[in-house]
């Protein structure tokens, strides 16, 4: 079938003399199922409609946004596979030096709130044309939120991109209801009865069974507000459940958010996963690089999506939802037996999974009638009495995948979810993930080890972890493997003071290594944990948080966590010095860093001391630095 039209000359050999949407992405072209423009844009062809693509315009030219004229319908528009501020940004606020979405990674492609940019690029050429906003960076601002690149409460995303129409979350239904109407002949002002979708009106009549949100200017005085009004939100992202929201600005204007979408059905789901994708980057990218991009799902299944694991940092629930949705195995294993004819497989499936691996299924029976329940977590604090854990269906999917023809290896790299794992009394799955699915290393993410700051986190309990990481190596010895668990750590997250940053320093340290996966903190929209941050508010209770917003002590949070990098070793002495944890400064084998000088010695002394300031587990007889390799991991000294 081919590649979308990026070009006049490419419509007029497609025989398309007006597309019917015009798609402008912040990301290179890629015709790929990982890739949303590509599920959009192939969704829309298949119910007949005509897609052109503009792909990374440049913002300060209005021509460029008229490469492929004047749709019939609409303009499609979303930043990318990515926010476009996490793509461009550090949590820092240093510039990122390449971009994965961008031929030959290059950065500076699109720009800082692209979907924005674009939206307002498109108004000033076209003024009548309906403007749809879609993809993640739309999703997570379609209502007033906190932009922690500029410290600042904005307005929805609708406001500020001059668009008609947000279609949030995970847009295959709401998109060709949008068309359809459009295409009918309703005016874009008139298409406010879709689910899944965010407008603007000046008039509330035909609103119904609704909840008010506090208004913009309400939240933007008082964050208190805000918190309030962001779990109002969280609590009805469920399509089942959810009500109509309406939040108030100025001059009479509502901005006004639809019920979600209902998830996809099995069938649907493998309907769209069979659209007849290119599975590669547009060829006109071939001499500039390529995009890195493809290389990390080119080789990739997606079984599911939607996640009932409830983290406060991640976005799932206002993007997917919590409602799991699965393809069959027919459709995955479809995809797998493409992948083994591309002249690149070398017989090793990187991943089977979505936001979890190891969901495969709703959390209850209940969620797919009744919803989820708006009151409690599935897993958190505790899973709940009516989960529903069973790998089976997941472990059947593997082993048909490993039984193909020309696979040698199928990996799951997605995250496990290891207290599901432990849930599960029937250890079938765990054994054959350890014998079969790992590679070397199983990547799971504890993301701290003090209580407190789990239960901020929305993660489970430290003995869980430990109860986890005591099986696999059981499991582990029992296959004759060494293989090893490598945890994602997180410095600076709401309710961590310096207390727990030495704790889980201290946790690290009785690991025997210096873990390299450790992320900071960072405040992405519509998450609980940015919440907390903006406000200091837990908004799932509106109990008072500590956030620790300064970069010094960000700074000194991640250095405890690498206290072995000698580079951090004034940080790590401060932090422990105003921790009251000095008694963590010496050369006891439990001490963390070594005092930097001695009496009687000297400078040169002094300097190679500070170049091995670390545990001194990690120095032999002669003050040499022994080596740690991975096989330390979990293992006892």
């Amino acid at each position: 079938m081919g590649f979308l039209p990026i070009t006049k000359e490419d419509m007029a050999a497609q025989g398309i003399e007006q597309p019917d949407f015009v798609y402008v992405i912040g990301d290179a072209y890629v015709d790929h199922p990982s890739f949303g423009h590509a599920i959009i844009s192939r969704v829309l062809q298949a119910h007949g409609y005509s897609v052109g693509i503009i792909s990374q315009p440049d913002w300060k030219d209005e021509n460029s946004i008229a490469a492929l004229g004047r749709p019939r319908l609409a303009f499609l528009v979303s930043g990318g596979n990515m926010d476009s501020m996490v793509n461009h940004y550090y949590v820092s606020g240093r510039r990122r030096s390449n971009d994965a979405y961008t031929p030959g990674g290059k950065p500076y492609k699109r720009p800082d709130h692209a979907a924005v940019v674009y939206g307002n690029l498109i108004r000033r050429r076209y003024k009548d044309v309906p403007v749809i906003l879609g993809g993640i960076e739309a999703s997570l601002r379609r209502m007033a939120h906190y932009d922690y690149w500029s410290n600042s409460f904005k307005r929805s995303i609708l406001l500020d991109s001059q668009a008609d129409l947000i279609s949030y979350g995970m847009g295959e239904r709401a998109v060709v209801e949008i068309a359809d109407a459009l295409s009918s002949g309703i005016a874009v002002r008139d298409v406010t009865f879709i689910a899944g979708t965010v407008y603007r009106t000046r008039n509330l009549d035909s609103v119904y069974d609704s909840e008010m949100l506090p208004s913009y200017e309400e939240m933007k005085a008082d964050p208190a507000k805000y918190a309030k009004s962001f779990w109002m939100q969280y609590c009805n992202t469920d399509p089942f459940t959810g009500k109509t929201l309406v939040e108030a600005y100025q001059n009479g204007v509502y901005v006004v958010q639809n019920p979600p979408s209902k998830p996809l059905t099995t069938h649907e789901m493998d309907a769209v996963y069979d659209l007849p994708y290119m599975r590669a980057y547009h060829p006109s990218y071939e001499a500039l690089g390529g995009v890195p991009a493809i290389s990390e799902v080119k080789f990739s299944l997606v079984s599911s999506r939607g996640c009932f694991g409830g983290c406060s940092f991640c976005a799932l629930t206002f993007h997917q939802g919590r409602t799991v949705q699965v393809r069959s195995h027919d459709s995955i294993l479809r995809e797998a037996k493409l992948i083994t004819q591309d002249p690149d497989f070398k017989g090793y499936i990187h991943d089977v999974g979505g936001p979890t691996a190891n969901f495969r299924h709703p959390s209850c029976e209940k969620q797919l009638t009744r919803g989820v329940c708006k009151d409690r977590q599935c897993l958190f604090p505790e899973p709940c009495p009516n989960l529903k854990v069973d790998h089976s269906d997941y472990l059947e999917l593997l082993r048909k995948l490993r039984a193909l023809p020309g696979v040698k290896k199928v990996f799951v790299r997605s995250g496990i979810r290891f207290d599901y794992l432990l849930a599960d009394r029937d250890d079938t799955f765990f054994r054959e993930l350890v014998e079969h699915h790992v590679s070397g290393q199983l990547k799971v993410a504890p993301e701290h080890i003090s209580d407190a700051v789990l239960d901020r986190l929305g993660k489970p309990r430290r003995e869980v972890y430990e109860r986890f990481v005591k099986k696999y190596d059981k499991i582990n010895g029992q296959l004759g493997k060494k293989q090893f668990l490598v945890p994602y750590l997180m410095s600076s997250h709401p309710g961590s003071t310096l207390k727990e940053a030495i704790e889980l320093a201290e946790y690290v340290r009785d690991l025997g290594y210096m873990p390299e996966q450790v992320q900071d903190f960072y405040p992405t929209p519509s998450t609980v944990s940015t919440v907390m941050y903006y406000t200091g508010i837990d908004p799932r209770d509106g109990s008072k948080v500590y956030v620790c917003r300064n970069p010094h002590e960000k700074a000194m949070q991640r250095a405890l966590i690498q206290y072995r990098n000698p580079d951090g070793y004034e940080l790590v002495r401060e932090a422990l010095v105003k921790g009251g944890r000095e008694d963590l400064i010496g050369f006891d084998q439990k001490c963390l860093i070594r005092p930097r000088k001695l009496a009687g010695e000297g400078k040169n002394t002094d300097k190679g001391r500070a170049k091995n300031a670390g545990n001194p587990a990690h120095r032999d007889g002669r003050g040499k630095t022994k080596k740690k390799t991975i096989r330390n991991i979990h293992r006892k000294k």
